[in-house]
């Protein structure tokens, strides 16, 4: 990517993340905390588009989603530590470690048993996490109130806080990921999406950049796993549970592997639609949200990413 294109796009995103900071401070509490939530779920998206750059989807990232909400949640309560920026960071890093450890497994199969598998490691911790009582069982347990440089904010200010250092976070990540892409292994994972023999012959590794991409994707889903869980105050083995999964996929499917800003916009839309139909028709959300998804496929089959790349390809053409 030319150097030109790469500072509009760092530029681009530091003007977005501060449109957001200001738009938080007109908008309602309630609606923060929406935004908030999708921007963890949005992560956690973005790792999974990092893989189906590669040709592959993962139906277990509540996997690391959850061990990204429990280390955030037992550094808080057993160790004391309630700094949320340090939380999310440790979340990023043990959890991208994690990754590191089973990806060579993971990374030696493809489609549907690359997706089982790594359904297969979600389900396994979600039934240890449901049996162990010392950390709360299927009940879970509840994060102290987090603090921000050793400063605890007040109650009326704690969600716009939180709001903010999710948005500055997101934004790094976002910008550090676009230079990713279009960086030699991340041009490399899209050649091994379609035709990973060919790959092998010009002499690059399909193995190790699948390693590669499942590290990226389970940084950053313990570091949504960890955002959730400071959102919410709480944590619980539904964090690791198969429909939490299928949600990641939805919002990926939504967002398609084109744009990185379309995956929050796809978190935020799951989480409006889910808010509204929940309340308004909660016993039949769920069926909402399975006709939403298919109107998606079949009148945006690319995805909302889509609509952004042709926009990014207009404004480079002039």
């Amino acid at each position: 990517m030319p150097l030109k294109l790469l500072n509009n796009v760092f530029f681009q995103s530091i003007f977005l993340m501060s449109l957001l900071v200001v738009v938080g401070i007109f908008i309602p509490n309630w609606l923060v905390f929406v935004i908030t939530k999708a921007i963890a779920y949005g992560l956690v998206g973005l790792g999974i588009i990092t893989l189906m750059r590669g040709g592959l989807v993962s139906f277990g990232q509540g996997f690391v989603f959850g061990i990204g909400g429990y280390t955030a949640g037992l550094l808080g309560t057993q160790a004391g530590l309630t700094d949320a920026i340090i939380l999310l960071f440790i979340s990023f890093i043990f959890t991208g470690f994690v990754g590191l450890i089973i990806a060579p497994l993971l990374a030696r199969y493809r489609d549907i048993f690359f997706a089982m598998l790594s359904l297969a490691f979600s389900m396994v911790l979600y039934g240890i996490l449901i049996k162990i009582d010392a950390i709360g069982g299927s009940d879970g347990f509840v994060l102290p109130e987090s603090t921000y440089f050793g400063i605890k904010p007040s109650k009326e200010y704690a969600d716009y806080i939180l709001y903010v250092v999710s948005v500055i976070m997101t934004g790094i990540v976002s910008i550090l990921l676009r230079y990713y892409y279009d960086s030699t292994p991340g041009l490399i994972a899209l050649a091994v999406r379609e035709n990973e023999l060919r790959v092998e012959y010009l002499g690059s590794s399909a193995f190790n950049v699948t390693v590669l991409n499942f590290t990226i994707a389970a940084g950053l889903g313990g570091m949504g796993g960890a955002l959730n869980g400071i959102a919410l105050g709480h944590i619980d083995p539904e964090f690791t549970y198969w429909t939490t999964s299928g949600e990641f996929v939805f919002i990926s499917i939504l967002a398609g592997y084109l744009s990185v800003p379309a995956v929050f916009l796809a978190a935020l839309l799951l989480e409006l639609v889910r808010s509204f139909s929940g309340r308004y028709f909660p016993d039949t959300w769920q069926l909402i949200l399975g006709v939403f998804l298919i109107l998606s496929i079949i009148f945006i089959p690319s995805g909302i990413g889509s609509f952004f790349k042709q926009l990014f390809d207009k404004l480079k053409n002039k």
